[in-house]
């Protein structure tokens, strides 16, 4: 009995061992698929508040980005608090730039609204919001979403709203929590008041299986980030080939009603810990070949669409005697 049990237990061994060589030789081919598009179309998204806080001036770093990288289309962000500072002020003046400028150079926009929108801390609602009622603090979201879709939603060159952004991706960002009721509220919205404009949403290609996001909006966009940073292990190299992003883009077309799939937010910058402002060490921690494997990466997701992000950090070397990821970009974009 011994005896048998023992040849039983040595097949089942052996199976497991060649279950786990056949998963690591499929992991290691995978790395080798290549999905490559000779069309795939490239944008950039720009933020204001960021281009500050790196001491810039943020029209100069946009007129920068519109007049010297030929990109087709840019992602802007409408601020909450940049926009309506109290209760009853309204200030849309840098929106207005902005968007008019991106008209002039005949770029294609994607808006993204909500409180929950691009760049650290994830959330940015305005001081006087932030201790409401959830009952008052929909109130004047929806007051405000309202005044600026109707305000802009006249422009032919604002292709996409994009409502909020990794909405819920709990685990990063100073952010209340996240309200599925009061998101799919704002969906509606949304689409009420243009009925027209498709809706994108997005969520993280890493750290989200998107089964709370994708199917709600005609665009699902994802993030692809390579090289990042957390408080546990310090810095790590994501280990998804390029095929891990088009299978799930594939799944979220084929299961969902979801029409088109992009990558809204490709790294091309550094995940920078501790706010470490150094220009060296930023340099250390992203280096010119992060950048260009992370763009080679991503188009061989064959994915068709891809908005890069870093735009104000490449000026920002660019002024201080760096320029060559500035031109890197620019070489990319001028391929087009």
């Amino acid at each position: 009995m011994l005896h048998f049990n023992f040849f039983k237990n040595l097949i089942k061994f052996k199976k497991i061992i060649f279950l786990i060589l056949a998963l690591l030789l499929i992991y290691f081919i995978s790395w080798k698929i290549d999905f490559s598009k000779q069309n795939q179309i490239w944008g950039v998204t720009f933020s204001q508040p960021y281009a500050e806080n790196l001491g810039l001036n943020p029209k100069q770093v946009y007129l920068s980005i519109l007049n010297e990288l030929n990109f087709k289309k840019i992602r802007l962000i409408a601020y909450w608090p940049k926009i309506q500072p109290e209760k009853d002020v309204f200030n849309f003046e840098d929106l207005d730039f902005q968007i008019n400028q991106a008209q002039k150079h005949n770029k294609e926009i994607i808006l993204s609204i909500g409180y929950r929108v691009p760049r650290w801390p994830e959330c940015h609602i305005p001081d006087w919001a932030k201790n409401l009622s959830e009952k008052d603090f929909e109130k004047y979201l929806f007051k405000y979403l309202t005044m600026l879709i109707e305000k802009y939603k006249n422009n032919p060159n604002i292709k996409i709203w994009q409502v909020e952004n990794e909405y819920f991706l709990d685990l990063f960002g100073v952010c209340p929590p996240p309200n599925q009721n009061l998101f799919k509220k704002e969906l509606k919205l949304v689409k009420n008041i243009d009925p027209q404009r498709p809706i994108l949403i997005t969520d993280s290609g890493e750290l989200s299986l998107w089964t709370k996001t994708a199917g709600q909006s005609e665009i699902f966009g994802t993030t692809l980030y390579r090289k990042v940073w957390n408080q546990y292990s310090g810095f790590f190299t994501h280990f998804f080939p390029p095929s891990f992003y088009t299978l799930k883009s594939w799944l979220v077309k084929k299961l969902t009603n979801t029409k088109e799939v992009i990558i809204i937010e490709l790294q091309a910058e550094p995940w920078i810990p501790n706010n470490t402002y150094d220009i060296k060490k930023q340099k250390e921690i992203f280096n010119l070949n992060d950048l260009k494997n992370n763009i080679n990466f991503a188009s061989k997701t064959g994915i068709s669409e891809i908005y890069l992000w870093g735009a104000e950090w490449w000026y920002l070397l660019k002024i201080n005697d760096s320029p060559e990821y500035w031109e890197e970009i620019k070489n990319l974009t001028n391929r087009f």
